[in-house]
């Protein structure tokens, strides 16, 4: 079961990756970091690559999120390309899934070794 792609995120996943980064992060830096996230060039990263830098754990295939990713997956659909923050490894700050931690968990179920779409951008101040 090949996992495909749209070309770009949606709209509402920045909203959601600013969502998630406003509990991490001040205004300006999670504002900054998000219109760059909007810009960023696609790069390709494997699942159990980005859970690793994560430091997350899989989800199992009966969470719901993941379920329904499986089902759209297994339906043809497109997903959304995921959003991350790269971390630090000196300062010991892992990489952040901005948005799509449920795709890539249901990426990883049907092939850990897929190569996802990501924009990945580091933090902007």
């Amino acid at each position: 079961m090949a996992v495909k792609w749209l070309d770009s995120p949606e709209g509402h996943d920045y909203d959601a990756a600013a969502d998630y980064l406003s509990l991490i992060a001040e205004p300006a830096a999670v504002t900054d970091t998000v219109a760059a996230l909007k810009t960023a060039e696609v790069v390709y990263r494997k699942a159990k690559d980005i859970l690793r830098a994560a430091g997350l754990p899989l989800l199992p295939e009966t969470n719901a999120h993941v379920r329904d990713d499986l089902s759209k997956i297994s339906s043809g659909k497109r997903l959304s390309p995921i959003l991350l923050v790269r971390g630090q490894a000196v300062g010991g700050v892992l990489l952040q899934i901005a948005d799509g931690y449920h795709r890539v968990c249901a990426s990883y179920v049907t092939d850990e070794n897929t190569p996802i779409p990501c924009h990945l951008v580091s933090w902007q101040a």
